[in-house]
């Protein structure tokens, strides 16, 4: 039960990933979704399954969604940079337009 939960969390975290890489279009309000029933589950999991009595294969699937974990993270920063400039250079705009150059170093402009 553990394995097949730790798999789907592991398709789902590599699906967002590859869409965020390539810039495809995601449904973002699903894929949270999925991850939060996935932490749900596992965290419940987790609760009955000794820590010592996880298997090899259980412990290969940790692992490789540890590093599937820490990719999808630098996508989700770089696309929340981008947005954030996105923003930035929006407000920028509008301020400029806003303004009718009194207090401009280039009156008019």
């Amino acid at each position: 039960m553990l394995l097949e939960s730790l798999k789907r969390l592991e398709a789902t975290i590599e699906a967002e990933t590859e869409a965020l890489t390539l810039n495809a279009a995601i449904d973002l309000e699903a894929v949270n979704r999925a991850k939060s029933q996935s932490l749900l589950e596992l965290t419940r999991l987790a609760r009955s399954v000794p820590a010592e009595e996880i298997d090899a294969a259980t412990g290969i699937v940790l692992a490789r969604l540890h590093d599937k974990l820490a990719r999808n993270q630098e996508a989700v920063a770089r696309h929340l940079r981008a947005v954030e400039e996105i923003g930035d250079t929006l407000a920028a705009t509008l301020r400029a337009a806003d303004s009718d150059g009194t207090y401009s170093a280039h009156p008019g402009r």
